[in-house]
């Protein structure tokens, strides 16, 4: 996950200051000397861990920190909002113009994910009920063209492209064609390299001034670290970029370029790739991430996720049935599953739950247990998840053998099953005590 080693890193320094009644300004100095090489670590630029310390280290050796009743928890308060600063106060949006199509060019090298992620971001804007368009502007690349196909169908934004032409021709076509069949966006693909070059900007500069860009996002990978702010200056220096969308911030423990590329550039990030998905992509919320860093959760993210991979018809449909008694089953558990996996892995979801996040982090969790359970369920028969009380033995080898797991397996999940349906039943959730209860449901103990 994103920002765990400095996260780790920073719980443990403010850890030691909560736990002192009083602070003194050498205590304060020493915990900052902590924080500047955790920030280190994380590849954050150098200048701007200097800075960013020197700034908190003002703040906290103050008179009111040092004479409060909570001095470690006003230090805590300061770094955030020193990140917040950081990163940017508030999340950077994209511009739309007053008379549509809103055009945004996709600049980025070779491998950062500038393809996938014109698609995921032309789904996003689809989700929003807007008419996003992309665009092939990559002819240099074997099966680029065809790549941008088949994300833009799975993402269902259609694709425009023209072949292996003048990337400028194309750009300005789609443009055309955008207004002319009501389009709001248009997103250009354009060609990435290996490495930054004069050709290369050439063209992005001709495609700049050909289309008249809203937006000019550039793709940067976050596990290449500092390269990454370097990437975005030289991109910015050339193009004048208006944000940074960060793709694989997922994968990079450390998360240094996404402290670093607002200081060093001076533009925002605007969003973030975290996952393989096309539904893998955040708006990059300042505060939010100030926040996950401090390990104090990100509720809301965890909510506007759950509100855009939860399928809420099926979420009323359950409740209904509590409501009316008439049972949880072993087909509305698998259901259940199915849904919170779209959200995320089970280690990424707790991680953004209030003072959770520290709990878990030596803990391993499996997401493969969620899989196991899956298929001991669809190995069962339609009457056998309505009613597991008709699960003998003979049934149990027969469940077993088919999903590839033990009887013992089969009796584990059975018993947990069980324990669960008594548990609704002691809180009241159905519709027929009279109570009007409502509560929150979690499994019972650990599953497998």
């Amino acid at each position: 996950m994103a920002f765990e080693g400095l996260s780790e890193k920073l719980a443990e320094v403010f850890k030691r200051l909560k736990g002192r009644g009083v602070l003194s300004e050498n205590d304060v100095k020493e915990a900052m000397r902590e924080v500047k090489l955790a920030l280190l670590e994380a590849d954050v630029n150098y200048k701007v861990v200097k800075d960013f310390v020197d700034r908190v280290t003002v703040r906290a050796v103050g008179s009111d920190v040092l004479t409060s009743l909570t001095p470690g928890q006003q230090v805590i308060k300061i770094v955030n909002d020193e990140l917040v600063e950081l990163m940017g106060s508030e999340n950077a949006r994209i511009e739309y113009p007053s008379k549509p199509p809103c055009i945004i060019m996709m600049v980025g090298l070779q491998g950062s994910g500038k393809t996938t992620h014109a698609a995921k971001l032309a789904k996003y804007f689809k989700e929003q009920d807007k008419r996003p368009l992309l665009a092939a502007c990559d002819v240099y690349r074997p099966a680029a063209i065809n790549q941008l196909q088949v994300v833009g169908e799975k993402a269902g934004v259609k694709v425009f492209e023209m072949g292996q032409i003048n990337p400028v021709v194309i750009a300005r076509e789609a443009v055309k064609h955008a207004r002319e069949h009501g389009n709001e966006i248009v997103i250009l693909d354009t060609a990435g390299r290996l490495h930054i070059d004069e050709e290369l900007m050439d063209e992005l500069k001709n495609i700049k001034e050909e289309t008249q860009p809203h937006e000019i996002i550039l793709v940067v990978d976050a596990m290449t670290g500092q390269d990454a702010v370097n990437v975005a200056k030289a991109f910015d220096d050339a193009l004048g970029i208006t944000g940074v969308l960060m793709s694989k911030l997922d994968s990079d423990t450390r998360g240094g370029a996404a402290l670093s590329v607002l200081a060093v550039t001076g533009k925002p990030v605007k969003f973030v790739g975290t996952g393989e998905k096309l539904d893998d992509l955040e708006v990059f919320h300042p505060k939010r991430m100030a926040s996950r860093i401090l390990g104090m959760g990100d509720m809301l993210t965890l909510i506007e996720r759950a509100e855009q991979s939860l399928d809420q018809s099926k979420v009323q449909k359950l409740a209904n049935k509590l409501q009316e008694d008439k049972g949880f089953d072993l087909n509305d558990l698998l259901e259940q599953m199915k849904q919170i996996k779209k959200m995320g892995s089970i280690k990424q979801l707790a991680s953004m739950l209030p003072g959770v996040g520290e709990k878990i982090k030596d803990v391993d969790v499996d997401d493969s247990q969620m899989g196991r359970i899956e298929a001991l369920i669809t190995s069962m028969t339609p009457e056998e998840r309505a009613d597991p009380a008709i699960i003998n033995p003979s049934r149990k080898r027969r469940i077993a053998a088919g999903s590839g797991n033990s009887v013992s397996d089969v009796n584990r999940l059975l018993k947990q099953f069980e324990s669960m349906q008594k548990m609704f039943k002691q809180m009241g959730i159905t519709g027929k005590n009279g109570k009007g209860k409502r509560n929150r449901l979690r499994m019972p103990g650990r599953w497998m």
